[in-house]
């Protein structure tokens, strides 16, 4: 038969399958149901996506004769041979059973959901929006045995229950999360301190406050990222409402160990990556560099905004002040012989008006703090996003690739010497302390190997949180629109409401005033 696949060239066991998998009214099987069956061999995952890729499925269904040629390369792997359509063409026997289980026993694959891989991040904003929403409010100052230091409250929406926590907490909660999670995007913490320099420009309470936000940023980021928000340690840091909780913290970490030791997929990492894994890392760290250097321009310039609606209410707030103190001015107004001066009822009206400037100056402060709340801190979480996301890339270049050449290298290097020793007859300790090393070493090499390829898995979904978050542009783009709509609105009413009484004040144009009572 030369490997001409048919109805009369496979076994029965063949046309059973297709008989139970296949649709009523459709011969055809669709690729997921095809899946499915694989995923009931013990074929691991990699021979399962090349024997994917040899069947003809472009329009998400195997017809009958490529079911076929699946079921032969399935039973052909399940032997120990590669999965190869070349093996089939030069097939002269009958072609193999794949040990599949009973026909019947996979009807009930056509009714089951695909299982996605575990590489892929099933997750949508909403949902991580929806997590959980930590609030850090800063309490009154506490003054300690020698120094006063700064307590936050923090309060979980998701764990409904608030503690108290100093800077130095959040900075040993921070510590544990990188040795436990060091292959995903931790976000940073702020500052303790004010750089040098740095308070020459801002104010202490300034700082404080700043910080007091990107602590907040900070925990949202965590208490929503789909593998932290799990964590034992998160929720320790979130509900202990101990005074001890450093300890209670550390003890969690040493107990679990770090994301290598206790994810079920670490060691299977190399069979979910793609095969062009670098280069799609490659292309998304570019994209993602470009996508921060982007959002930091649109941060400053919404802080700049933000800035200048304040500068307007101090000004606003100033003029209205002026013009009270120029209509307070009880100086008696000379009586000259050319024309008689109105200026005695002018500056009584003129003192009512600080009365408008003051709610102009109250409308343009509110304004300023929608822009601040609303947008530039909108903007600053998830330029903390993508900076962690950058941060981790490094760390995977500068830590794990380079740990794993550098012990490439030692093992050559061992690997010389033994070539050296059986050259030149030594001492017998000595070669076996050798041998021993070398195989101490290639132990390291191949666990430093499976961590490298759990590094590429933790950034290709960290990668796909990225992308998951991008459409947070949307809602900072409608919350900037909204702020402007409402503060043009709220300060135009105002306006027209001064507009009003400068109509009245000036009304009959020969100069003659209607003087306005000063509210």
């Amino acid at each position: 038969m030369a490997g001409d696949i048919n109805e009369g060239s496979v076994p029965s066991y063949y046309r059973e399958v297709h008989q139970a998998i296949c649709s009523r009214t459709d011969e055809r099987v669709p690729i997921s149901v095809f899946l499915r069956v694989l995923s009931r061999t013990s074929l691991s995952i990699a021979v399962q996506n090349q024997i994917t890729e040899h069947v003809n499925n472009s329009d998400g269904f195997l017809s009958k004769v490529s079911l076929y040629k699946g079921l032969a390369l399935i039973a052909l792997a399940q032997q120990g041979k590669p999965p190869s359509p070349k093996l089939l063409e030069n097939f002269i026997q009958e072609f193999p059973k794949p040990q599949l289980g009973e026909p019947k026993e996979l009807q009930s694959l056509k009714m089951q959901s695909v299982q996605e891989s575990p590489l892929i991040l099933s997750v949508t904003l909403a949902e991580l929006l929806k997590k959980d929403t930590v609030k850090v409010d800063l309490i009154p100052e506490k003054k300690g045995l020698f120094l006063k230091h700064v307590e936050y409250q923090v309060t979980s929406e998701r764990f409904t229950v608030s503690v108290y926590r100093r800077y130095s907490d959040f900075d040993v909660f921070h510590e544990l999360l990188l040795q436990r999670y060091a292959y995903r995007a931790v976000p940073a913490l702020p500052p303790k301190r004010a750089l040098k320099g740095v308070l020459t420009s801002m104010s202490e309470r300034e700082f404080i406050e700043g910080r007091r936000r990107a602590l907040g940023r900070f925990l949202n980021l965590v208490a929503r990222h789909p593998v932290f928000s799990e964590d034992e340690l998160v929720k320790t840091f979130l509900t202990f409402s101990g005074s001890d909780v450093q300890p209670k913290l550390r003890d969690a970490c040493k107990k679990l160990g770090d994301e290598f030791m206790t994810c079920k997929y670490a060691t299977q990492a190399k069979d979910y990556l793609p095969a062009d894994i670098q280069s799609q890392f490659s292309s998304s760290r570019e994209l993602i560099r470009n996508i921060h250097n982007s959002f930091q321009k649109l941060r400053d310039r919404a802080e700049r905004m933000a800035e200048r609606s304040k500068e307007n209410a101090t000004d606003l707030l100033m003029f209205g002040k002026e013009l009270s103190c120029l209509g307070s001015d009880e100086s008696p107004v000379p009586v000259l012989a050319s024309c008689k001066s109105p200026w005695a009822a002018l500056r009584r009206s003129v003192k009512g008006l600080s009365v408008e400037f003051s709610l102009l100056s109250e409308r343009a402060a509110q304004q300023g703090r929608r822009e601040e709340d609303d947008v530039v801190e909108k903007l600053n979480l998830f330029l903390d996003l993508l900076q962690s996301y950058r941060d981790l890339c490094e760390r995977h270049e500068k830590g794990v690739l380079h740990e794993h050449q550098r012990a490439l290298q030692k093992y050559s290097v061992m690997k010389r010497q033994m070539l050296s020793a059986t050259v030149q007859p030594k001492e017998q300790v000595s070669v076996e302390q050798l041998e021993s090393r070398i195989v101490q070493q290639e132990n390291a090499i191949q666990v430093m190997e499976l961590r490298n390829y759990f590094s590429l898995f933790c950034l290709h979904q960290e990668s796909q949180l990225i992308f998951t978050y991008l459409p947070i542009t949307s809602l900072i783009l409608g919350a900037f629109v909204d702020s402007q709509v409402l503060g043009h609105k709220d300060m135009g009413e105002v306006w027209q409401d001064l507009h009003s009484k400068l109509t009245s004040l000036f009304g009959d144009g020969n100069g003659r005033s209607a003087p306005l009572s000063p509210k």
